[in-house]
């Protein structure tokens, strides 16, 4: 791709956004919804689904029509009566007054893990704010954004909008390419691969990145463990773990470690041996990489692959394996990208926390930690001294972290993981920020303290 082919798109992009910004609220959110529902129709979503799995051999096809329609309704009902046209607060008593501008064009990264719902999701954040979108899929996932684009496209030219103000690079997407598309966009939020999240923050182009993911989940000694382990598999298993928020290691508190073990295979898990734990080493990864042929398949489907023949594997909804290691000696102390659950023993609570924090050194830190407990203390201890920007309580782990309707996060399919993860934001990546906020300040009645207000209790207790 020549440089002036991506000047080019990004021109485009520039000219159709400038068109857009004159917009009303009104508009924009009908726009939205009209944009959604292109992807969402019943057909249209299995279509692409099942399109998504062939094309990137990722995933499981239902998993993913439930993920697009449940994100992408989450997110219209986030979305649904935020203002981000115009004034959008008032704080008369401050002399505040806060207007929403776009930030303008917006370059996107996104992942062959979720080439539907991301997309979708950064785009409807994008136009939320009058902004314009180029997307850069991976290459296994350039098909599908294609059709993705191209039914977006369709709603813009139907409610008389420029359709350049949703595009995707041309094919083949390259990587060199992308990179020069960073250095022209005005903002880049990039979801994958750690190595473009770097390029992104390297770029010179204000970035928001988000952090690997390798979830690590507590199971204390008051959990319910029925309930625990019914969460833990359908979050595991759901679309082969493809998700950034999938449970990579349960770490149990030594107390019903062996219970719960029980409660997870009552579920469909099976422990898997020492000789069938080194045999899955040995065919999951391939020079410390993950095996492409492997990840984001079902747990049986890798089971045959690799040779286990017990009776237990046909059925087999995940895979269990016993660690005690962490770091690139242990590699089950990681991402797998499979339902292939790592299995931690731990003394007591303290322990336990002491043994995320260790699999976090080496991958993970920032995401999000899981906790099953009816303590009601423990969840502060963790987001009190744990490297972790999310604390998910007694929730299906993958379900949660992006928001869900019986919790109170943003629904997002972007994580950020703060400076623990090398990320600029620390909370689910929504509308907000792509939003410039312009703040017109009026004078008010001063509340200047005076000197003795401020250091008076100071100069009490330690002198002047």
């Amino acid at each position: 791709m020549s440089q002036i082919s991506i000047e080019n798109i990004v021109e485009r992009a520039q000219a159709a956004q400038s068109e857009f910004e004159a917009a009303g609220q009104e508009d924009v959110d009908e726009l939205i919804v009209g944009l959604a529902w292109a992807i969402l129709e019943p057909e249209t979503n299995r279509s692409l689904s099942k399109q998504a799995v062939l094309d990137t051999g990722l995933g499981d096809a239902e998993d993913k029509i439930t993920k697009n329609h449940r994100k992408t309704l989450g997110l219209l009902r986030d979305l649904q009566n935020a203002p981000s046209v115009g004034v959008i607060r008032e704080l008369p008593e401050q002399g505040l007054v806060e207007i929403a501008r776009p930030v303008g064009v917006v370059g996107a990264i996104v992942p062959s893990t979720n080439p539907i719902a991301t997309p979708l999701n950064k785009t409807l954040n994008a136009v939320k704010g009058r902004n314009a979108i180029i997307l850069s899929p991976s290459p296994k996932g350039n098909a599908i954004c294609e059709r993705v684009v191209d039914l977006l496209q369709e709603v813009l030219r139907q409610h008389g909008h420029p359709e350049n103000l949703i595009q995707k690079m041309p094919s083949p997407v390259s990587f060199k390419a992308t990179h020069e598309l960073m250095q022209q966009v005005d903002l880049l939020v990039v979801t994958g691969a750690q190595i473009n999240v770097r390029a992104a923050y390297s770029s010179g182009t204000p970035a928001i990145g988000v952090g690997a993911g390798n979830v690590s989940v507590i199971i204390d000694e008051t959990a319910d463990l029925p309930s625990a382990a019914r969460k833990v598999v359908a979050s595991k298993t759901f679309d082969n773990a493809t998700s950034c928020s999938s449970e990579n290691s349960l770490v149990i508190v030594d107390e019903v470690y062996e219970q719960a073990i029980t409660a997870l295979q009552a579920e469909g898990g099976v422990l898997l041996n020492p000789e069938e734990t080194q045999t899955l080493r040995d065919n999951l990864w391939m020079k410390r990489e993950l095996n492409p042929n492997l990840i984001a398949k079902s747990a049986s489907e890798i089971a045959a692959a690799v040779g286990f023949q017990r009776p237990d594997m046909a059925n087999a909804r995940m895979l269990l394996v016993e660690e005690t290691g962490t770091g690139y000696e242990y590699p089950f102390s990681g991402e797998k990208l499979s339902p292939v659950l790592t299995l931690y023993r731990a003394a007591n609570f303290d322990a336990a926390c002491r043994q995320v924090r260790e699999i976090y050194d080496f991958q993970g830190k920032g995401h999000s930690v899981g906790l099953h407990s009816i303590d009601e203390s423990r969840p502060m201890q963790i987001g009190l001294n744990l490297p972790t920007c999310r604390v998910i309580v007694n929730q299906a782990h993958c379900f949660a972290t992006g928001g869900s309707f019986d919790n109170g996060l943003p629904f997002s399919l972007s994580m950020g993981c703060g400076t623990w993860g090398g990320n600029s934001i620390s909370e689910n990546l929504n509308y907000r920020h792509y939003l410039n906020i312009v703040r017109i300040v009026r004078p008010i009645t001063p509340a200047e303290p005076s000197v003795e207000d401020i250091f008076g209790s100071y100069w009490a207790k330690h002198g002047r």
